[in-house]
């Protein structure tokens, strides 16, 4: 298979429409039918779920306390627009924070999932934030693990990073693969 990588300039979400595009193009060049889009407020899994008809899209946003204590971050509107459209939402932990976080904030130390993921920073926060809602989604039953996916990911906000992931529990983290990095951010 020739996977060529797109490489956008700078990160962040002027690039969700070309990553969706890009995204949409290798889902049906690959057949690939179960796409997992990063959402905090619900923007970028309203574009996903209208662009990509036919496939099943699983929007995975914020928990609840993300951002401060009690809120949820998906918007009610966007939350029925995902839901309309057919697209299904995940809200869970970051399986890369969790209880780690807590002991962060806590003692000033870092546990190893943190450290994971701000190794995984080092090909951009996009591409952190897609490995890691292929680890929720298999969590919850939603990603197959022996079946590739197509995870889309961002910089803050939008979507930059585009790849192709063989899903895996986060209780097997190193069995997770990323087959082909479709876009990414070169500048970051």
């Amino acid at each position: 298979m020739d996977c060529q990588t797109v490489y956008h300039e700078k990160p962040g979400p002027g690039n969700t429409g070309e990553t969706l595009r890009i995204a949409e193009e290798w889902s049906r060049r690959l057949g690939i039918q179960t796409v997992l889009v990063a959402s905090t407020s619900g923007d970028t899994g309203v574009k996903a779920v209208n662009r990509f008809s036919g496939h099943e899209v699983i929007v995975v946003s914020h928990s609840a306390g993300f951002s401060a204590l009690n809120v949820q971050e998906l918007l009610p509107e966007n939350r029925q627009g995902i839901l309309a459209a057919g697209g299904k939402i995940l809200t869970c932990q970051h399986a890369l924070a969790g209880v780690s976080r807590a002991v962060r904030f806590k003692f000033g130390t870092y546990e190893i999932d943190e450290i994971i993921a701000n190794a995984l920073r080092i090909f951009g926060q996009g591409m952190k934030v897609a490995i890691e809602i292929a680890l929720m989604a298999a969590d919850a039953g939603l990603a197959a693990t022996e079946r590739d996916v197509i995870a889309l990911g961002g910089t803050n906000s939008g979507a930059d990073t585009a790849v192709l992931v063989r899903p895996a529990n986060v209780s097997r983290f190193f069995d997770i693969k990323v087959r082909c990095i479709f876009c990414k951010p070169m500048d970051f």
